[in-house]
């Protein structure tokens, strides 16, 4: 069966076939967190959508290398060159080197997305890590007359790039339109044009992350990190450039500015975005009080949810939905997912122990709807990654598994072959694709699970935040764990 892969490039804005440049190799670069708080859901879902497209890229037989950024230095907290850096911030607050709460919250980063059996990417570069790289690209950028430096800082000069090149070629918008919807300079007076953004920013004496450069002491723009490391690890052209939907107006526009400027191209050949997570048809915010962190969620102690619900739960209902659209979230919602899952995770469970009856005859309508369902797998994930349509396919072929598993004829209805491709597709889709576990036997996964809760609730008495803590407690006492306190605090858990 020979199919091909067709994605949706934001780019182009259509629907195209996948050819990497080089074949039988595929290089993808995700915007991965900023590691100044907890992540939150809406991120999860875009790194579990590019997991699932990661794992579908080796499933079809691609070597993939998979980078993924860690942010750790030069995100403002305007996103457009105003406010404080939202680690050094965070560190202010805390009363804490930057780097620990780098570590801290990268350690929970990655936590969490093992939690959700996401696998690592093959690359995860730092912005700290790559001063030097983005230096030596402001200098390029520089030469090429793309850029200025005012007092120390440099800047892209957007309207000079747009007279050759097209700024809005990601967005589908005019400079024109843009400028006329961005407000004034105001304290930026530096800046010469209202859409031109920092590649370097000079350091206050009260900034506590910078760097020496040709410039004085500053820091890299945020725009700028992700062009030096895909340039490094990637080169200045590669397949897939992915990440939030809110990240393609401003800072992949920015990106394919940047690269253009210095390299003369555009980095990625598809560019693919990820949709919002809401909550009730809303968009989840905290000054609404509708959003909740991975854990809330497990635990269920968000006064919004009804009850807690499983890793895979979560995992499989963002996957109900295509990553590129809008992902509702509900009660009713995901406890419509939990049914779902576990009714394929137990076809699952069958499956692995399912042997073929002694074969008496063949029941071609039903040995052709077998192959067209293992078929359907592929279709869906072959057109733009549609996990909805692979899942009917595999609830499709979980109904035949159970009716086939509780039958005690003699009869095989289906072809060796067609059989043997049956329990392979149904096991390389739920496992290795769409990277579903089957938690009654996870082998240590629901221990990772707890072992990032008890963190939590302990970094919450630490806090003496003692309403998070009992929260936690009693969220895991209704869903059936005991956690077991002593002098050293929370240290382990039984369930009850």
């Amino acid at each position: 069966m020979e199919q091909k892969l067709f994605v949706y490039n934001t780019l182009t804005r259509k629907k195209e076939e996948f050819i990497p440049l080089n074949e039988g190799h595929v290089g993808m670069y995700v915007c991965g967190p900023t590691v100044y708080s907890d992540v939150h859901l809406g991120n999860c879902r875009t790194f579990i959508s590019f997991d699932l497209i990661f794992r579908y890229l080796l499933h079809l037989g691609y070597k993939v290398r998979y980078v993924r950024n860690i942010t750790d230095a030069g995100h403002l907290e305007g996103d457009s060159d105003e406010g404080e850096d939202k680690v050094s911030k965070k560190a202010k607050i805390a009363q804490l080197e930057p780097m620990e709460i780098v570590q801290k919250y990268t350690v929970d980063f990655h936590n969490v997305m093992q939690v959700f059996n996401s696998l690592p990417p093959s690359i995860e570069p730092t912005a700290t890590g790559h001063i030097i790289e983005q230096i030596e690209l402001v200098k390029t950028i520089l030469e090429k007359g793309y850029a200025y430096e005012v007092d120390g800082s440099v800047y892209f000069d957007v309207e000079k790039y747009n007279q050759s090149q097209d700024y809005g070629i990601l967005n589908g918008r005019k400079l024109e339109d843009m400028l006329n919807n961005t407000r004034n300079l105001g304290g930026q007076n530096e800046k010469h044009g209202k859409l031109d953004f920092a590649l370097w920013i000079k350091a206050k004496p009260e900034h506590l992350m910078k760097w020496p450069s040709p410039w004085g002491l500053g820091f890299p723009g945020w725009h700028l990190e992700c062009s030096a490391m895909s340039n490094k690890y990637l080169g200045h052209q590669f397949d897939i450039h992915g990440g939030g939907i809110d990240l393609m107006p401003t800072h992949h526009t920015n990106e394919i500015a940047q690269n253009m400027a210095c390299c003369g191209k555009n980095p990625a050949s598809y560019w693919l975005h990820t949709n919002m997570l809401t909550m009730n048809g809303q968009k989840m915010s905290k000054s609404l009080g509708n959003s909740f962190l991975p854990h809330e969620l497990f635990l269920g102690t968000h006064p919004l949810l009804k009850k807690g619900y499983s890793p895979m739960t979560v995992r499989f209902f963002f996957m109900q939905a295509s990553y590129r659209s809008t992902v509702d979230f509900s009660n009713e919602a995901i406890e419509a997912a939990e049914i779902f899952y576990k009714k394929l995770a137990e076809a699952a469970k069958k499956v692995a122990a399912l042997q073929q009856n002694a074969l008496i005859g063949v029941d071609e309508e039903t040995d052709k709807a077998i192959n067209d369902f293992c078929d359907d797998c592929y279709h869906g994930m072959n057109d733009n990654f549609n996990s909805p349509k692979t899942l009917e396919a595999l609830n499709n072929l979980s109904k035949w598994i159970n009716t086939y598993s509780s039958n005690t004829r003699n009869s095989g209805e289906i072809k060796a072959e067609t059989f043997e491709r049956m329990k392979k597709t149904y096991n390389d889709f739920f496992f290795d694709v769409l990277g579903l576990k089957l938690e009654d036997s996870e082998n240590g996964a629901t221990d990772d699970l707890m072992q990032l809760v008890i963190k939590l609730r302990n970094e919450a008495k630490l806090n003496k935040d003692y309403a998070t803590s009992d929260k936690i407690r009693e969220g895991l006492k209704n869903i059936g764990f005991q956690l077991n306190d002593n002098k050293q605090g929370t240290t382990d858990w039984v369930r009850i």
